[in-house]
């Protein structure tokens, strides 16, 4: 919903953009039909936003079988930056020393302090507004993701657009890297 990058707009570009998030993260929690969970940094948002998200996220269910993740203030590069900072601190924390600390990490264990820690990796990332780039979306975990790109804004994207994205990836032979 608004990346990192975005919250460097112009403040009467931004807090229009703001309330629109805050409106449709309210409107999400009233749904009752999913857990909400927010994937980014609340820390750099403005207060009022980051109450207004959290009180959605605590009203939403608490079910596990289905997870909305609210990408705001959210960077992949950042992402995994706080990861990482995250594993060393615990690591640290142990005893350990700082090379034994940086050994020690792995692929899984820096999955695990991910913001969608205990999520599946997405299968399929549809990517809005024309553009062919990831724009830090999600860098860790899309690694071996089907990306579809659509001419439409995100506020155009029509249910035809998004079943053209899910017959898009039907056809596609998913080879995970290899």
């Amino acid at each position: 919903m608004l990346s990192t990058d975005n919250l460097s707009r112009e403040k009467a570009e931004l807090q229009p953009l703001l309330e629109i998030i805050a409106e449709t993260v309210e409107a999400l929690s009233k749904f009752g039909r999913w857990k909400l969970q927010v994937v980014g940094a609340t820390e750099i948002l403005p207060d009022w936003l980051t109450a207004r998200l959290l009180d959605a996220v605590a009203t939403s269910p608490q079910r596990e079988e289905l997870v909305v993740n609210l990408a705001i203030g959210y960077g992949g590069r950042r992402e995994i930056t706080d990861a990482v900072r995250q594993l060393l601190r615990e690591n640290l924390a142990k005893g350990e020393n700082l090379e034994s600390a940086i050994d020690s990490m792995s692929i899984e264990e820096i999955s695990r302090h991910l913001y969608t820690a205990g999520q599946p990796d997405p299968d399929l990332v549809i990517r809005t507004s024309g553009e062919q780039r990831l724009s830090g979306f999600l860098l860790w975990q899309s690694a071996h993701s089907e990306f579809y790109f659509c001419e439409a804004f995100w506020p155009d994207f029509r249910r035809l657009d998004f079943l053209r994205a899910l017959r898009s990836y039907a056809q596609r032979n998913r080879r995970f890297g290899r």
